[in-house]
């Protein structure tokens, strides 16, 4: 049996200051994707109302197990870059 899974997109981000070496340190930071109405939305920073609001929603930074039709309606909308098959 076939699974699938999606990994939320991520930006590196380094941390705030003027000196040499903070251009060159990079953290990977986890994007939120929303589900609202089939339609998905990314955002940095949810808040529990987003969550609550949502039809589904993946956080940020985590690999999750999807079913088939969700695997189709991530690809339909453009995190085809973003899924697995095993």
């Amino acid at each position: 049996m076939t699974k699938y899974f999606f990994t939320t997109p991520s930006e590196d981000e380094g941390p705030a200051g003027g000196g040499p070496l903070f251009f060159r340190y990079k953290i990977a930071r986890g994007i939120t994707v929303l589900k609202n109405a089939g339609a998905y939305t990314e955002t940095r920073y949810p808040t529990n109302d987003d969550l609550l609001e949502a039809e589904k929603f993946y956080l940020g930074g985590h690999r999750t197990e999807i079913d088939q039709e969700e695997y189709n309606d991530l690809t339909s909308a453009g995190y085809s870059n973003y899924l697995e098959t095993e």
